[in-house]
């Protein structure tokens, strides 16, 4: 198996100034084409640190890719760290030295002299063409490992990787296949509860499950060997029998499997908010198509009263809906009420009826965080409506207090 490492440099990754979107990128990338990295490091802009990290990459690595530091500035010392690692002098690169006066002539400029240090390589160097700026990638062997040489701006970096640096692993390992990775996102329960159930599961060689947290999803991710269809789809099939009820899409997003379902039904949305601010009328908003369904709705404050002389929030809720979708003239109306204490109401109102239900937070949350899951719940209860699954299954997250269906035909007009 190959060894693959990402190298980032930069005090302001180091220090987390800034995210280092690079290296999520450029991991994405290479476990799509087979190439999985399986290191990563982050080193300042410091000579000796960013050299010697070269050196003990290079003994425990076949692949690393370096990311930043070619710039024109004295903290740009990625080239100057690789020629020393390799004990190769730093010599001039006519041909990229030509590239960058003709860069600069073309913009009506003059070439600033700091810009040649870009142009000076480790000897023996071969460039990777920068079609877009001035730091030029290169490729160098130190020992038996291949290094490739990339700018930090992301624009440059990703084009170098797209378009020379994987055809060109490509070309030289052609029979890396990797692996592939299908998602079931679920939502509403815990990775405990999860791995209790898949865990138990045989799976065929080759096949692993992993699992990825982060508010309000679950990522189950299942791995396996390219090019083996017919088995992926019977392994997710076992697995999607054991934890149904909680997933909400497959190798898509909820948000996108929603404004899909919207779109292919056709139905108009509308929202009348007061404990999500907003966010799920945005959430409904992210694709187009689907925006095209949810023109409507009103975002209320905790100081609204819906429904003062009803008797609980389920009941405000309720009307709230009903009003929604009958002054807006949607086809489903959803109501998220407020948040008392821990306890909020959520309800859709469709042409069939009326669904609703009071729940309470399991655990403390902090408002935007309680705004989340609520959006998600509510959104949860559109995709259900829309695939014609059991409205009110269990969550992990919540309690459920109250659930109610009215049928149209018990609704006064």
């Amino acid at each position: 198996m190959l060894k693959i490492a990402l190298l980032s440099t930069g005090e302001e990754v180091l220090h987390g100034d800034i995210v280092d979107t690079n290296a999520a990128w450029l991991s994405q990338q290479m476990f799509e084409q087979g190439f999985s990295i399986c290191k990563r490091s982050t080193v300042g802009d410091e000579i000796g640190s960013l050299t010697e990290e070269l050196v003990m990459l290079s003994f425990n690595s076949d692949i690393v890719i370096v990311n930043g530091g070619l710039g024109p500035t004295s903290d740009d010392l990625s080239t100057e760290a690789a020629g020393r690692a390799s004990e190769q002098p730093l010599v001039l690169f006519d041909e990229w030295f030509e590239h960058m006066k003709a860069f600069f002539q073309k913009r009506g400029k003059e070439m600033p002299e700091c810009n040649r240090k870009q142009a000076m390589l480790p000897k023996g160097a071969a460039i990777i063409h920068n079609p877009i700026g001035t730091a030029c990638g290169f490729k160098l062997q130190l020992n038996d490992c291949i290094f490739y040489f990339t700018p930090g701006v992301p624009k440059e970096f990703k084009l170098m990787v797209t378009e020379q640096i994987i055809p060109d692993l490509r070309r030289n390992y052609p029979d890396v296949t990797g692996l592939e990775c299908s998602k079931l996102y679920t939502f509403g329960t815990s990775e405990s509860a999860l791995s209790e159930k898949l865990d138990k599961v045989q799976l065929p060689d080759g096949y692993t499950i992993g699992y990825r947290c982060y508010l309000p999803f679950i990522e189950v991710k299942l791995f396996g060997p390219k090019n083996q269809l017919q088995v992926r789809l019977k392994v997710l099939d076992i697995l999607l029998s054991l934890i149904n009820q909680h997933v909400v899409s497959i190798d898509e997003t909820m948000q996108e499997r929603v404004a899909h379902l919207i779109e292919d039904k056709g139905y108009s949305i509308s929202t009348a908010e007061q404990s999500t601010y907003g966010m799920l009328s945005q959430w409904l908003h992210t694709f187009p198509k689907a925006a095209n369904y949810c023109g409507h709705g009103w975002i209320l404050g905790d100081s609204v009263n819906v429904g003062d002389e009803l008797t609980d929030s389920l009941a405000s809720a309720l009307a709230l809906a009903a009003a929604t979708r009958d002054k807006c003239s949607t086809d489903i109306a959803i109501v998220t009420g407020k948040v008392s204490e821990i306890a909020f109401s959520v309800v859709i109102a469709v042409p069939e009826g009326e669904w609703g239900q009071t729940v309470t937070f399991k655990g403390e949350y902090a408002q935007e965080d309680r705004s989340t899951l609520i959006t998600t719940l509510a959104a949860d209860m559109i995709r259900r409506y829309l695939t014609s699954q059991v409205m009110f299954p269990e969550y992990g997250v919540f309690t459920r207090n109250k659930e109610i269906f009215i049928p149209r035909t018990m609704i006064a007009d």
